[in-house]
């Protein structure tokens, strides 16, 4: 069930995406943070679930797609996700992803050593 939910969360994102980054933005700003017992497994769980979704999925989907909606599923199963956008200046580079308790749980925990971070949602 995770993996359907996920894959609307996919389609989701492109539909909000034809308004823009900044609709993008507000939805994940502004995407509810439920209050629910955390389970030891969610995160793992929702992340290959988001893994599976993107196979599946239409079109190739990119960090910032994948943290999005890994961050909105996390959130929806009561886990207090961040998403964090950066950047690297040189060469320059930009990429996304999802923080729980400050440890990166969807990508390379390296990211957060060679990036710099414009934003955290």
């Amino acid at each position: 069930m995770l993996t359907v939910s996920a894959w609307f969360g996919l389609v989701v994102y492109d539909l909000v995406g034809f308004a823009g980054f900044g609709a993008i933005h507000r939805f994940v700003a502004a995407f509810p943070r439920r209050s629910r017992p955390r389970r030891d497994d969610v995160i793992a769980r929702v992340c290959h679930a988001v893994d599976e979704a993107c196979v599946w999925y239409v079109k190739r989907s990119y960090c910032l797609q994948r943290s999005a909606v890994t961050t909105c599923l996390l959130r929806w199963c009561g886990v207090q996700a961040t998403l964090v956008i950066a950047y690297r200046p040189v060469p320059i580079d930009s990429h996304a992803w999802v923080e729980v308790d400050g440890r990166v749980v969807n990508d390379r925990p390296q990211y957060q050593k060679f990036f710099l971070v414009l934003d955290r949602l």
